[in-house]
């Protein structure tokens, strides 16, 4: 049996830097999910990671994301599981404050891990799968 999927490409987020898809949207009974790649803090336009700190960058990753469901026809309150990659977990707290702007009511499932490395450098990475 195959399954149909769609892949989801958007220049409103940064493209892929690799051999993946910015998301990949799999149908499953009446509803489709979204699995959308981990976005870092690069500039949609430049493919350049933003300046700023954690903060800065952590709202970039946000916007990111934001896209890339939008491209999918999704918003983050169909988002059901995300992963938190920090480069340092001292940044906890300010990314999980930046991150609940996005997910005021009904956050989804999250795990967050400490990542020995984040591509280019990067000090915050976050993927999603949302469910539509």
């Amino acid at each position: 049996m195959t399954t149909k999927r769609s892949i989801i490409r958007t220049a409103h987020a940064p493209a892929a830097i690799g051999p993946y898809s910015q998301a990949v949207v799999v149908p499953m009974g009446g509803q489709r999910m979204v699995f959308c790649s981990g976005q870092i803090a690069l500039d949609p336009k430049t493919g350049a990671v933003i300046e700023g700190d954690v903060s800065a960058q952590a709202r970039q990753v946000l916007e990111n994301l934001g896209a890339v469901l939008a491209a999918a026809g999704a918003t983050f309150a169909n988002v059901v599981k995300t992963t938190i990659f920090l480069a340092d977990m001292a940044d906890f707290a300010t990314v999980n404050a930046i991150y609940g702007e996005r997910f005021p009511n009904d956050p989804p499932a999250r795990a967050t891990v400490a990542a020995a490395g984040l591509p280019r450098n990067a000090r915050v990475e976050i993927d999603a799968i949302a469910v539509l």
